[in-house]
């Protein structure tokens, strides 16, 4: 085998080893970006909640009182 074909089986080792790890890592997720999702999904349901706090009341409580009679 030549310096060249050597070079160029190691170089491809290396990549592919290189995107096992990469693979491994992105799989594990985005921690930050969970933190950031969950905190806007708390901020807009509390928005909702200010917003149409008496309309969900009521639709809640006509929704218990059909179903139990």
């Amino acid at each position: 085998m030549s310096l060249r074909h050597t070079f160029a089986a190691h170089a491809y080792v290396a990549a592919h080893r290189l995107r096992e790890v990469g693979g491994r890592r992105a799989e594990r997720g985005d921690v930050p970006g969970w933190v950031l999702i969950t905190l806007m999904t708390a901020g807009l349901v509390t928005a909702l909640w200010v917003v149409a706090k008496e309309q969900l009341v009521s639709m809640f409580q006509s929704a218990l009182s059909s179903v139990s009679g």
